[in-house]
């Protein structure tokens, strides 16, 4: 099993070169909008997947999720041998892709959030002019008799 911290540096050496090969060498509009979010590598180095978004060309339009996963697999190999060439390891990697769910389980937290502020405001509105049911002081002072005033004088004399 390798060093973790080998593993970590050539994980993002391989997010750096497939991300740049997308960029600049590979021939293919599908991956026009691809972005390259994570690479996590297996302990021996041999296995790699890498994580991708894919955005869409305008904000109305939905991402090609399947479009974009065939054009990446298409290009699989032409990546290994980039990602062989630029890292120098004995073993190259295989590579996998991901398609990495982080935007749309943010976009998920943020619509519960959002509710969940609805729900608060709608409390405070509702508790705005209300009162408390019972008295306003509801822990009452202990009564006061004769005996705990004599035995009071009592201990401050003696």
């Amino acid at each position: 099993m390798a060093d973790p911290a080998r593993a970590r540096k050539l994980a993002k050496r391989i997010s750096q070169i497939v991300a740049s090969a997308i960029e600049h060498e590979v021939k293919d509009s599908r991956l026009d909008y691809v972005t390259i979010t994570d690479t996590k590598v297996t302990g021996d180095l041999h296995d790699a997947t890498v994580y991708y978004t894919v955005l869409g060309e305008k904000l109305d339009v939905p991402p090609d999720f399947t479009g974009a996963a065939l054009a990446l697999e298409s290009a699989r190999g032409m990546l290994r041998t980039k990602v062989g060439q630029g890292t120098g390891v004995r073993y190259t990697p295989t590579l996998t892709f991901v398609a990495d769910t982080i935007p749309e389980e943010s976009k998920r937290i943020e619509d519960l959030l959002a509710k969940a502020r609805e729900a608060d405001a709608e409390v405070a509105r509702r508790s705005a002019g209300a009162q408390h049911a019972g008295e306003p002081d509801p822990y009452k002072a202990p009564r006061e008799t004769e005996d705990d005033d004599e035995l009071a004088e009592e201990e401050s004399r003696g």
